[in-house]
């Protein structure tokens, strides 16, 4: 589903649930949501990088980023420590004590973006430019292995970006989903 299809469903489900603009005027309850107010918060990026903002990061700008904004609860090198550890863990899932880690687990790039983007840092979640997200990502997969020193990330190259894991995952056989990620699942019955 495209970024402004979503949104409009969402904007409607809004709307239902507060009875339609009707009833919510009508009651003196909450306001319709307009298209800027809305927009702020649609920024799901999926596994093939639809919903990627401009911007752009390299993994040498991404270091400093982390250093000041990530390490604290991440560890020095994404080896955890108040948070969950970033790197490592590549060979462990099947084994008795897995470490699900960016290196190990992630099946899609896009999806470390996204999740710094909307989550990330903890204390102050939405608060990196995008720029500094695409570079704390460029950083994370180099130092997972995945990217080399050098690697500068935008909207073009993430999705480009093949991590470990990428066919770990089973698709969704029901014909009711669609998983976005995988090109040869039918689209969802009507």
């Amino acid at each position: 589903m495209c970024r402004s299809k979503r949104a409009a469903v969402l904007l409607a489900l809004i709307l239902a649930t507060a009875g339609g603009t009707a009833a919510a005027e009508r009651l003196g309850l909450g306001q319709p949501l307009l298209e800027p107010q809305l927009a702020r918060w649609n920024i799901d990026v999926d596994a093939q990088g639809h919903g990627l903002p401009p911007g752009k990061g390299s993994v040498a700008q991404g270091q400093r980023v982390y250093a000041q904004t990530c390490a604290a609860c991440h560890g020095d090198q994404g080896q955890g420590g108040l948070a969950d550890a970033l790197v490592g863990g590549r060979g462990s899932l099947a084994t008795a004590k897995p470490l699900k880690t960016i290196g190990s687990f992630w099946p899609y790039a896009t999806t470390v973006f996204d999740f710094i983007n909307r989550a990330m840092p903890y204390n102050a979640p939405k608060s990196l430019s995008a720029d500094e997200v695409y570079a704390v990502t460029a950083y994370l997969l180099h130092l997972n292995g995945i990217v080399a020193a050098d690697t500068v990330l935008d909207a073009a190259s993430l999705p480009q970006v093949r991590m470990p894991n990428r066919d770990g995952f089973i698709s969704d056989p029901r014909p009711d989903t669609r998983n976005v990620a995988c090109q040869h699942c039918p689209a969802p019955s009507q």
